[in-house]
């Protein structure tokens, strides 16, 4: 019994103090991201803080510069897209957007009356839809404070990175459940660095790929669109999807006369994405089954929203690994010494 409350009040405290939680989890992944730059650096200048300070001052010279050329242009096609977003909602609300795209598309004048009367029917829900996604939104930007922090956070795991798991391992006195937390914090070395370089790479390629496509084609607010689908690549299951919705949304609602062609893309460039390029980026270092990563997004969602949801993929292949990890350290305390488990790899009897 003391067992059980001992877990659930600490189960509990990490759900009160999740938003915090959160900030720590990004900052860990961000240093894995800056971690192979600084050890590079670090091999040049001989000092870990140095190397830090050079990486940091390299990225916000590279951000400002960024900033400099493409921000100008991305927040005015986001302020233009805020200004008409309302008269866009409105229209859609009463009916009269299905008059407009109706006569461009050549529809009849049935099928004008019937979406048009759709639409009219549906306005109080449309509405609430409107206003859950700004409040969605609005969540979103209070957490904008995470930006800056996990940054700061990061420098402490970058330094003492190697320090803090020293010290966890110290704590362990028995030889076999220190190499059973050996073999975890290892295998959850490789799979975290691999998994936030592996999404960073596909939500710049997808990124790339939007803005470029979407500029050639002139769909309204090209870059700001491309922009919020490569951020949305990082959000696993969900983002992809809402990222389509909004692009293809938008585009209607501009009364882009393309929007065929814009749908047959979004649906090409997600097969490819999911079944070609994702598959030889990520490889087989999550290994997790669809069902464990819908139920971690789905999970995620309710418990930390959106941060939760971008979460559960990681969380999910932790879960598994220390899972794995344990039937190895049983196994051991039943029958004796077995093969070297490795991330990946299948348990084997030593021949």
């Amino acid at each position: 019994m003391l067992t059980v409350l001992v877990f659930g009040l600490g189960l509990g405290f990490l759900y009160v103090a999740r938003h915090t939680l959160f900030a720590f989890l990004f900052a860990i992944f961000f240093a894995y991201l800056m971690a192979p730059a600084v050890s590079h650096v670090d091999k040049v200048v001989h000092g870990r803080g140095r190397a830090i300070a050079i990486i940091y001052g390299l990225m916000l010279i590279g951000l400002s510069v960024l900033l400099f050329f493409i921000g100008p242009h991305l927040g005015r096609q986001a302020a233009r897209l805020g200004q008409t977003l309302p008269g866009l909602i409105e229209k859609i609300g009463s009916g009269d957007i299905a008059t407009q795209i109706g006569t461009e598309h050549g529809w009849s004048g049935r099928t004008i009356d019937l979406m048009r009367n759709l639409l009219s029917s549906h306005k109080s829900d449309i509405l609430a839809l409107a206003q859950h996604a700004g409040l969605r939104v609005a969540e979103l930007a209070q957490n904008i404070w995470i930006l800056v922090l996990v940054p700061i956070l990061s420098v402490f795991f970058l330094r003492d990175g190697s320090n803090f798991s020293g010290v966890g391992l110290g704590l362990i006195q028995s030889r076999p459940q220190r190499e059973f937390m050996q073999g975890v914090l290892s295998d959850l070395n490789q799979m975290l660095a691999h998994f936030i370089r592996a999404q960073i790479t596909l939500a710049f390629l997808s990124l790339l790929v939007y803005c470029s496509f979407m500029g050639i084609m002139r769909v309204p607010y090209a870059m700001f669109l491309g922009t919020m689908g490569g951020i949305l690549e990082f959000i696993p299951v969900v983002g992809p999807l809402v990222a389509a919705v909004l692009i293809l949304g938008v585009a209607l609602l501009s009364s882009y006369p393309w929007w065929i062609g814009l749908l047959c893309f979004l649906g090409a460039w997600r097969l490819l994405q999911d079944y070609v390029i994702a598959p030889r980026i990520m490889g087989e270092k999550m290994e997790l089954h669809p069902l464990a990563a819908i139920f971690g997004v789905l999970a995620g969602g309710e418990i930390g929203g959106v941060l939760g949801v971008y979460l559960s993929i990681p969380v999910m292949a932790s879960l598994r690994i220390v899972f794995r990890r344990w039937r190895v350290y049983a196994e051991k305390r039943r029958f004796g010494p077995l093969n070297e488990y490795a991330f990946g790899s299948e348990l084997a009897p030593r021949k």
